[in-house]
């Protein structure tokens, strides 16, 4: 294996949507189960009247899931192994802020709304892309607009069984297997079908080892012939997939190389949340 670093600092940048609201219950249960640092972070505009009052509550969702007490106090999140903290950015550059955020924080995973075909895509004007891709080590957990992912926002239970894995010589195919293996174990999930998938032919397949563990993981190796993009999406959806990973590289960065990309296309029309992997 190559050596994958668990998660321990989660990073949602939120602007208050019910799409935000998903991509919240999911960082927090990520955070949760990894005894993480969360960080919560809107960036408003100076003619907007926002207060700390307008943040999700993160002890009223850990009450509803039945994880905390209706009394509990700030310190009962401690005793979770859960420390969270709340940033209220003023900034007429969301980028910027965002930007420096990353700098000074340095987080193993983002987690964000990606509003498919609208919202997501001002991140990738060539303006914004070459100072994100300073950024480019970092992991990120798309949720497409209209998707209720892995994490149930009512009782906060994960349903993440089945794990898609597209793969090719470029960019390292060993890396999103071992990055998948590895948000497998931090989220302690007890059964997980991880298929690995080739587009071409059998003999052009990338060599790839499995990771060896005691959990009761089942891999299957799948090569087919066919338009890649549309091939990866229609596999997922015959499969129920809950979760796409997904390598990317590029010359100039993690998100300049998403612009166009094959995951680019993949998370602009999936129907489940899909974790990228910057190469380097």
């Amino acid at each position: 294996m190559t050596e994958i670093q668990s998660i321990h600092r989660i990073y949602h940048p939120s602007d208050f949507t019910e799409a935000s609201h998903i991509a919240f219950c999911h960082a927090l249960r990520i955070a949760l189960m990894c005894r993480g640092h969360f960080h919560v972070h809107h960036v408003f505009d100076p003619h907007e009247h926002l207060s700390w009052a307008d943040f999700p509550k993160v002890r009223d969702v850990l009450t509803q899931w039945g994880i905390l007490h209706a009394e509990s106090q700030r310190e009962d999140l401690a005793k979770l192994g859960l420390k969270v903290q709340k940033v209220l950015s003023e900034d007429k550059d969301p980028l910027g802020a965002v930007l420096h955020f990353l700098d000074k924080h340095r987080p193993d995973l983002i987690v964000l709304a990606a509003h498919q075909h609208h919202g997501y895509k001002r991140w990738f004007t060539k303006e914004m892309a070459f100072p994100v891709a300073q950024h480019s080590h970092i992991r990120t957990l798309f949720i497409p607009h209209g998707c209720q992912g892995f994490v149930s926002s009512i009782d906060g239970s994960i349903s993440l069984q089945n794990i898609l894995i597209p793969i090719d010589k470029n960019p390292s195919p060993q890396k999103a297997i071992d990055t998948a293996f590895r948000f497998a174990c931090d989220l302690n999930l007890p059964k997980v079908h991880f298929t690995v998938l080739h587009m071409g032919d059998e003999g052009d397949s990338p060599a790839t080892q499995i990771p060896v563990s005691d959990h009761p993981f089942q891999w299957e190796k799948l090569t087919l012939k066919g338009h890649v993009n549309e091939s990866i999406l229609k596999v997922s959806e015959k499969l129920s997939t809950e979760l796409i990973v997904m390598t990317t590289a590029g010359r100039h960065g993690f998100l300049d190389a998403l612009r166009g990309s094959t995951t680019e296309v993949v998370l602009n029309n999936t129907s489940c949340p899909l974790l990228a992997i910057p190469e380097n």
